[in-house]
């Protein structure tokens, strides 16, 4: 039962914090945090645990995925560069800042690294949810870089761990083939997968089938890559990528609804639940410290958050201006970034679920039997950075951003009208054409003419492109007049259905066709 009773309860908590972050204007995660901590006082639920292998095999599949299939690929090719940068060197020189001061505290060199390599990357599904408000390069850049720096990491981390435990040997050889099979071989396996995936989807007519296929994607490519020790990570995002390129051409409209109807839920309850339990193991990080007292416990937390900060910022305000003396070319003038966007990108560094689920997979002992150094330190100065970086940083980023004072970013609404100008002048012109082959009648042509015609007004004076007022007017009134109708005809078919006239069957069919006209008036509006 006590499965079923966590389901509620995280369902709960993830509903109240939902609705307590819009009104309080606080970030969902820090509370959804802090709903696991109080639930650890639950004395049922003190024996909770987050498997390691539920956050890198259910959780991190599934939310890497929906991040890289809603990522621009346009915009990482641009800031190419720079998320390189900050996946590898930057997570190199976190890892080893980290383990150097853990190692004054008082860890050995092996669990020094292995706690530096799991706090080093940021959190892909925490940078999505808690900075998705900035402009979209910076967006972008904190993606990607969380998309791939684990991969990065997790080579550290299992050298760190090798090592210590006595399966791995330290030689540039060696490093160099497990980077190689790493990015590698997760690279290949990202674009095998993904070519796969669309040979089934080609032959998947039924939109559920397809789906499912979809659905397969990430955990295939994530389990594929794992197999033969390649970064499951990088297979995952580089699947997505490519399915993102390819599914506009490829998947059909009533596919693509559900898909992202199911994604869109999916990911909120996932996301949720996993800062949820995330929480919940606070407690139990703070009960399994044995090798130090609490004090020093906190001190250490103290200390490596400030190290994951300060190297962050120092990153952020330094290589900027050694790439500026390598690089004088005048595109790069124009794409340099002020220092005060760079400090809203250094805030926005938050830990997450991967750091908790690399410090529990530490094993309890080494090869000689003996217990595994100070992995109980591991797990809960882990734990305390993820809660520091997601608590402290993310009631910061609001107040950081607005000192910041970002110009506003309109490139997403101007390219969204481009799209919908270019391709309505398109069909408008290609029209004659395709009544032509498909032998339509004048009538139906005027009548699909008037309604392009009308649409194409509206979207020139929504711009200030022209002063018709009236195409505005007339529009949103239409708009108005049709959801008001569309309402009409729900009741009447929930009243048919009601006096056994109609089944529920019928009534489900007619609504779902009232709802997607609904949905699409709905956001028409909002767009405009």
């Amino acid at each position: 039962m006590l499965g079923l009773e966590l389901v509620v309860l995280v369902g709960l908590a993830l509903l109240l914090s939902s609705v307590l972050a819009r009104r309080l204007r606080v970030a969902p995660p820090v509370l959804l945090l802090g709903c696991g901590v109080l639930l650890g006082f639950v004395p049922a639920l003190r024996a909770v645990q987050l498997p390691p292998e539920i956050v890198l095999l259910l959780f991190l599949p599934a939310l890497l995925f929906w991040e890289s299939l809603s990522t621009s690929l346009r915009e990482i090719r641009s800031n190419l560069r720079v998320i390189v940068l900050l996946s590898t060197l930057l997570v190199i020189a976190t890892a080893a800042a980290v383990a150097s001061v853990a190692h004054a505290l008082g860890l050995p060199w092996g669990p020094a690294w292995a706690l530096g390599a799991a706090v080093a990357p940021t959190d892909a599904t925490a940078v999505g949810v808690l900075a998705r408000a900035l402009p979209r390069r910076t967006v972008t850049v904190l993606r990607a870089e969380s998309l791939v720096n684990d991969g990065t990491a997790l080579v550290i981390y299992g050298l760190a761990v090798g090592i210590t435990v006595g399966e791995e040997t330290l030689s540039p050889g060696h490093v160099s083939w497990l980077v190689v099979v790493a990015y590698g071989g997760g690279a290949l396996i990202g674009v095998a997968t993904a070519w796969l995936l669309l040979q089934v989807r080609r032959r998947a007519h039924d939109p559920l089938q397809d789906n499912l296929v979809s659905l397969l994607a990430p955990f295939t490519a994530f389990l594929v890559a794992e197999t033969i020790h390649a970064s499951g990570v990088l297979a995952v995002v580089v699947t997505g990528l490519w399915l993102s390129q390819a599914g506009p051409r490829q998947v059909r409209a009533q596919t693509r609804q559900q898909g992202t109807a199911f994604w869109a839920l999916s990911t909120f309850v996932l996301n949720g639940a996993l800062f949820i339990l995330v929480g919940l193991e606070v407690q139990s990080a703070v009960r399994g410290l044995t090798s130090v007292d609490l004090t020093r416990g906190l001190m250490a937390v103290a200390a490596v958050s400030a190290t994951v900060v300060a190297v962050r910022f120092a990153w952020h305000f330094t290589t900027p201006y050694a790439i500026r003396l390598v690089d004088r070319r005048p595109r790069q003038r124009l794409r340099r970034v002020p220092a005060r966007a760079r400090a809203v990108s250094a805030v926005a560094g938050f830990r997450g679920a991967v750091s908790l689920a690399a410090a529990l997979a530490v094993p309890q002992t080494l090869r000689s039997g003996a217990p595994f150094p100070d992995r109980d330190t591991i797990v809960f100065v882990t734990t305390g950075v993820i809660v520091v970086t997601l608590v402290v940083q993310g009631l910061l980023l609001p107040p950081v951003v607005r000192w910041a004072r970002l110009p506003v970013d309109t490139s997403v609404e101007q390219e969204r009208h481009l799209a919908e100008t270019v391709a309505t002048q398109e069909a408008l012109a290609a029209l004659p054409r395709l009544a032509d082959e498909l032998d339509i009648g004048p009538e139906v042509v005027d009548r699909l003419d008037r309604e392009y015609r009308k649409r194409l007004r509206v979207l020139r004076a929504s711009r200030g492109e022209t002063d018709d007022h009236a195409a505005l007017r007339y529009e949103e009134q239409y708009r108005m007049l049709r959801l008001a109708v569309l309402a009409h005809k729900r009741a009447a078919v929930v009243r048919l259905r009601d006096e056994r006239r109609i089944d529920d069957s019928v009534l489900r069919l007619v609504q779902s066709r009232l709802d997607i006209e609904e949905v699409r008036l709905s956001r028409r509006a909002e767009a405009e």
